[in-house]
C-alpha cells in the first residue's frame, strides 16, 4: 500500500497569480524547490472546496519540455489529495481543445493542463499550469483568485510515494494507496475530439471538394501537440498526403522554434503558401488552440475577418443548420468586422476582456454560439476553449460550399460588409517599469479634462479604461486595456498582456473601418494611427524601442 506523506515546505511562493489563462513562468522559476508542489496543491486544494463530490480529474498538456517531470507529481499528489480516478493522454499529450472536450463529455471535475500555449518551451523556455473547471472552460477569475491565495500562505503540500505507472500505452492501473483506491487511465488524447469535430462538419464533404478540384492544402503543427490530430483528421479522414502535413511530430523544445501562429513566427508556412502550390494553409500553436490561416499566394486572413466571415457563412457548417443562433462574442482588442455581421443578421454581440473564460459565462447561459479574439482565436460552444483545428474545418467547410478561393471569399466579405483594416504591434520582454511607465503614461489621457489629440485629420472622442461586468453572473473585470476611439469609429487600444512568463508585453491595436477603400493598403492606411500610438503612449522613449518586436 503506497503511503501518503504531509511535506512542509519552509516558505510560500508569493509570485503564482495566474495571468488570462493559468500560470506561466520560465522553466528555471518552476523547477525550484516545492514551487510547482505549492501552485498545484493549491488547485488540488480549490477544486475539492468548489466540488467535495467529483473526484474524477484530467491530467495532459502540450508536449513541451518539463512535462514528463509534473505528470507524475500531479498523479501522486491528486492521489493523496483524495482525487480517485484520473485521467491522463498517452504521452502525457491533450491539446487544449482535447481537453476541453474531454472534460465535458467524460464528465470530469475539471482538468490540469500543462501548457504554456505558444510560449517557447525547451529548457530556457517556458512553462504552464492551467485549471479548467467542470465546462470544459478555464478557470474563472474566482476560481484563479482563490488559488492564488492559498498559494502566498501554503506551508505544506500532500504526496504520494513514487508509484510505478507508465503513460506510454493506452490502459488503466490500480493504485492502492492509504487514501483507498485510485484508478489511473491512460487514454487517446484525440479520439473524443475528433468525434466530436467528425458530429460538427461534414468532413466526407470537405474531402471531395479536394479530391475534385484536385486542391492541395497544407498544415503546419509547429512541433506541437496538435500534430496527431492533424495526421489523424487531415491525413486520415481528408486524404491529404503525409508529406504535405509538416512539422506534426510533438517536440519538447518546438523544434527551437516559437509556436505562435503568425506571420513573423509561421514564417515556414507562409514561403510555403507564397510558392502557389497550396490553396489553404492552416497553422497550429503549441497546444492545439490557436490558428492562422492562409490562402493561396499566402493571402494572410486576420483573425477578426475570419470570425467575421465564419459568422456570415454558418449555413456552409452542418452544426449550425436548422439551429437558433444565440449571438457572437469579441474580446475588447478584437476587430468590429464581425459587428458588421450581427447587425446585418440580427444577431446580439457582446465584447469581452481578453480571455476564454470570459466566454464560457456567456455560452453556458445560451448567449452566444460563436467567438474569437484577435489574437489567432476562435470557436464555438462545442467546447469552451479555442480550437484551431475547428476554425480550420470550418473554412475549409465554407470552401467546400462555396467553391471559390480564400482570398475570393474575403473580398466579397469586405465588399458587402466594408473592411476592418488592423494591425497589431507587440512590445515584448519590457522590464515591469518600462511597461508601467507606459501604461501610466496613456493613462493620463483619461482624464476628464484631458485634451486627446487627433489621429491624424480625425478627431479623438473618448479615451476609457475598459471594464467588464458579466451579464450573467454580474462578476467584474477591471482595468482591461485603454481605448481611444475616434468620431469615425477608428480605434487605439493599448493592454498588457496577460500571457508573459516574465517582466512585461504592451500590445498596442490600431483599427480603422471603412467601406470604400477596401482594396488599399493596411499599413499606410494606419500610418496615422501608428503615429498617434507612438505620441500618447512615449513608448520609444519609455522603453528604449524604437520599434516593436512583431507586428501582426
Amino acid at each position: 500500500m503506497t503511503k501518503t506523506n504531509r511535506v512542509v515546505t519552509e516558505t510560500p511562493y508569493l509570485d503564482q497569480k495566474p495571468g488570462t489563462s493559468g500560470l506561466r513562468k520560465p522553466v528555471k522559476t518552476v523547477q525550484q524547490v516545492h514551487y510547482t508542489e505549492n501552485f498545484i496543491q493549491s488547485i488540488l486544494e480549490t477544486v475539492c472546496e468548489l466540488d467535495p463530490s467529483n473526484r474524477k480529474l484530467l491530467i495532459g498538456g502540450d508536449g513541451r519540455y518539463y512535462n514528463n517531470v509534473v505528470i507524475p507529481l500531479i498523479v501522486r499528489m491528486a492521489a493523496a489529495n483524495g482525487f480517485k480516478e484520473l485521467i491522463i493522454g498517452k504521452e502525457g499529450l491533450f491539446s487544449t481543445p482535447a481537453c476541453s472536450a474531454y472534460i465535458r463529455t467524460h464528465k470530469c471535475v475539471g482538468g490540469i493542463i500543462l501548457t504554456a500555449s505558444h510560449n517557447p518551451g525547451g529548457p530556457d523556455g517556458d512553462f504552464g499550469i492551467k485549471y479548467n473547471v467542470a465546462n470544459g472552460g478555464p478557470a474563472p477569475d474566482n476560481v484563479t483568485n482563490a488559488i492564488f491565495q492559498k498559494t502566498k500562505t501554503r506551508s505544506f503540500y500532500n504526496i504520494l510515494d513514487p508509484v510505478d505507472i507508465s503513460i506510454s500505452k493506452i490502459g488503466r492501473t490500480v493504485l492502492e494507496t492509504d487514501q483507498g483506491q485510485v484508478v489511473v487511465e491512460v487514454v487517446d488524447g484525440v479520439a473524443c475530439h475528433e468525434e466530436l469535430l467528425g458530429t460538427i462538419f461534414d468532413l466526407p464533404k470537405i474531402k471531395d471538394y479536394l479530391l475534385q478540384n484536385n486542391l492541395c492544402i497544407t498544415a503546419d503543427a509547429m512541433a506541437g501537440v496538435m500534430g496527431s490530430t492533424v495526421h489523424r483528421i487531415f491525413g486520415d479522414i481528408l486524404g491529404v498526403d503525409s508529406s504535405h502535413l509538416i512539422r506534426c511530430t510533438p517536440l519538447p523544445d518546438f523544434g527551437g522554434s516559437h509556436p505562435d501562429p503568425n506571420l513573423v513566427y509561421a514564417a515556414e508556412l507562409v514561403t510555403i503558401m507564397e510558392s502557389g502550390k497550396y490553396e489553404f494553409g492552416v497553422a497550429f500553436d503549441g497546444d492545439g488552440d490557436r490558428n492562422m490561416i492562409l490562402g493561396k499566394n499566402g493571402f494572410f486572413v486576420s483573425p477578426s475577418d475570419s470570425l467575421a466571415v465564419i459568422t456570415a457563412n454558418l449555413d456552409c457548417i452542418p452544426y449550425f443548420v436548422g439551429k437558433t443562433f444565440a449571438g457572437v462574442g469579441r474580446s475588447l482588442p478584437t476587430s468590429g468586422a464581425v459587428d458588421q455581421v450581427a447587425k446585418k443578421l440580427g444577431f446580439a454581440i457582446y465584447e469581452t476582456p481578453t480571455g476564454w473564460k470570459y466566454f464560457g459565462s456567456l455560452m453556458d447561459a445560451d448567449m452566444i454560439s460563436l467567438c474569437g479574439e484577435e489574437s489567432f482565436g476562435t470557436g464555438s460552444n462545442h467546447i469552451r476553449e479555442k480550437d484551431g483545428i475547428w476554425a480550420a474545418l470550418a473554412w475549409l467547410s465554407i470552401l467546400a460550399s462555396r467553391q471559390c478561393s480564400v482570398e475570393e471569399i474575403i473580398r466579397s466579405h469586405w465588399k458587402e460588409y466594408g473592411r476592418h483594416f488592423y494591425c497589431r504591434h507587440d512590445y515584448e520582454a519590457l522590464t515591469t517599469e518600462q511597461g508601467a511607465a507606459v501604461m501610466a503614461a496613456v493613462n493620463n489621457y483619461t482624464a476628464p479634462d484631458c485634451s486627446l489629440p487627433a489621429m491624424g485629420v480625425t478627431e479623438v472622442k473618448s479615451c476609457v479604461n475598459f471594464s467588464y461586468t458579466d451579464p450573467v453572473n454580474g462578476d467584474r473585470a477591471l482595468n482591461q486595456g485603454f481605448v481611444f476611439t475616434s468620431v469615425t469609429g477608428s480605434r487605439v487600444i493599448f493592454r498588457l498582456s496577460g500571457t508573459g512568463s516574465s517582466g512585461a508585453t504592451i500590445r498596442i491595436y490600431l483599427e480603422y473601418y471603412s467601406t470604400s477603400e477596401v482594396d488599399g493598403d493596411a499599413q499606410e492606411i494606419l500610418s496615422p494611427l501608428v503615429e498617434f500610438a507612438l505620441l500618447v503612449s512615449d513608448i520609444r522613449a519609455l522603453s528604449g524601442r524604437e520599434a516593436p518586436t512583431v507586428i501582426t
